[in-house]
């Protein structure tokens, strides 16, 4: 197993759901909601799966390999991303299904959704799959389908501050012995050094 693979696969479900979605008659609300609420709670626990084991491990192999700044800009964007998506997903709430204000809504969720597939599968999946072994990828990947089945009910909506996440990971990491400079920080715009700034 590759955790980048398992990551792809849960991008085309998402897409094969949203898809069902535009092809369900307006009139049949009780489909409508059961296959949003299914891929509602697909979207939150997977990118809860994503913040719990990819991108700690996108941080730190970035590191390793001397590209600290590029796998921290990644995933800035990813928790950002992440937060754009829940809350789209609960702006939906805020209508009845099979209207066209509901409509609107999943679309909405849909391209967020989407475009933060796009840029992940194009940067940060793409770095993974060039700089982490075979072995770790089996191991996360593990990791990853335990995680999703274990919250196949779905995980609490909450956004999440994107430097406050770095700075979790920034202190998980050197626990581990994993740092970027001298002072242990990874850098990211106002918690450390800032990525392409130089030294102060």
């Amino acid at each position: 197993m590759d955790i980048t693979q398992l990551i792809l696969d849960d991008h085309h479900e998402q897409r094969r759901l949203f898809a069902i979605l535009e092809e369900i008659d307006p009139a049949d609300t009780g489909t409508l909601v059961a296959i949003w609420t299914r891929l509602s709670t697909f979207l939150e626990v997977h990118a809860a799966a994503e913040e719990e084991i990819f991108y700690p491990e996108l941080l730190a192999v970035g590191i390793g390999a001397g590209r600290a700044a590029g796998t921290e800009a990644e995933t800035l964007d990813a928790i950002h991303d992440h937060n754009d998506i829940r809350d789209a997903i609960a702006a939906v709430a805020g209508h009845q299904a099979g209207t066209s204000e509901w409509f609107a809504a999943v679309a909405a969720v849909n391209v967020a959704n989407g475009d933060h597939m796009a840029e992940e599968e194009r940067e940060g999946l793409t770095d993974f799959r060039r700089r982490a072994g075979l072995q770790l990828r089996h191991r996360l990947a593990v990791a990853f389908a335990a995680f999703e089945a274990r919250h196949v009910a779905g995980v609490p909506a909450v956004d999440k501050d994107p430097e406050e996440y770095i700075r979790e990971a920034e202190r998980d990491l050197a626990a581990g012995g994993v740092t970027a400079g001298p002072d242990g920080s990874l850098g990211i715009g106002g918690l450390g050094r800032g990525a392409g700034q130089g030294a102060p």
